[in-house]
């Protein structure tokens, strides 16, 4: 039958039929560079510009969701050396429970897995089942390779929090909910209520910090954010540009030079 048909058809049909006979089928190949290793980033690594400064050329990232199953709680607890709290894993406390967490994922060669374990120095490359994160966007996650996330490495007496020599810096919150609020306000509302240890001691350190739509586009969006959504409303209010942030807790150092200044 089907050389029935060829044979009354024109040319061209008869022609393209010929070829598809004897053309090779490439249904289900890959790519020979299809990523084998990827990381999930819950923090700064949001941020597609931050991102981006790690690797010579840009990285793709998806929108998605670490699991509760995971066994970690995001908070504020990895001290910088510089001088600041970042953002962290941490194992719940008594009477808490392990959360979610949204972040994105994105693949990393050997090359830039080496620039990110750089970057990411104080915190350990720890594996992550795929069962582990879900899709949250019609963007799927990989069916094949490695995935991986940063945890923070635990001092002698485990994570720590804010303080007022390690602040949290507005700078470093702006990257983390601009970078979410590429995916919408939604994603970073569920950034803010999904991230524990908000602290009073909040340095309001942005470039220009009391005329910040000079160099911030997105200010009055991060700041409705932040000052309304629990945890982070809490002490959004104790946020303090640098002078009176320095005048403050260089008083209570003085006030009380004994006294044991924890985290609030």
């Amino acid at each position: 039958m089907p050389d029935q048909i060829l044979a009354g058809a024109p040319p061209s049909v008869a022609a393209s039929a010929t070829q598809a006979k004897s053309a090779t089928d490439y249904w289900g190949r890959k790519l020979p560079n299809t990523p084998r290793d990827f990381i999930f980033g819950y923090g700064s690594l949001i941020d597609t510009p931050s991102r981006n400064t790690t690797c010579a050329k840009p990285i793709p990232a998806i929108p998605a969701r670490l699991s509760a199953a995971f066994g970690y709680v995001r908070a504020w607890v990895d001290r910088s050396a510089s001088g600041f709290t970042a953002l962290g894993l941490r194992q719940p406390r008594d009477g808490e429970r392990a959360g979610t967490a949204n972040g994105v994922l994105y693949p990393a060669d050997e090359t830039e897995m080496t620039q990110f374990d750089h970057r990411e120095l104080g915190y350990a490359r720890v594996a992550v089942a795929a069962d582990m994160l879900e899709a949250v966007s019609w963007q799927s996650l990989p069916q094949h390779g490695s995935i991986w996330t940063y945890v923070p490495l635990d001092d002698q007496d485990g994570p720590t929090a804010a303080s007022p020599d390690f602040p949290l810096l507005q700078s470093y919150i702006d990257v983390f909910l601009e970078g979410a609020l590429e995916y919408g306000s939604a994603f970073a509302h569920e950034a803010i209520e999904t991230t524990q240890d908000w602290s009073a001691y909040w340095l309001n350190d942005r470039a220009l910090a009391r005329r910040p739509w000079v160099c911030d586009e997105h200010y009055a969006e991060t700041d409705q954010l932040l000052s309304t959504v629990h945890p982070a409303s809490v002490h959004f209010g104790d946020r303090l540009f640098a002078e009176p942030f320095a005048a403050c807790y260089l008083l209570l150092r003085t006030s009380t030079p004994n006294a044991s200044m924890s985290a609030v």
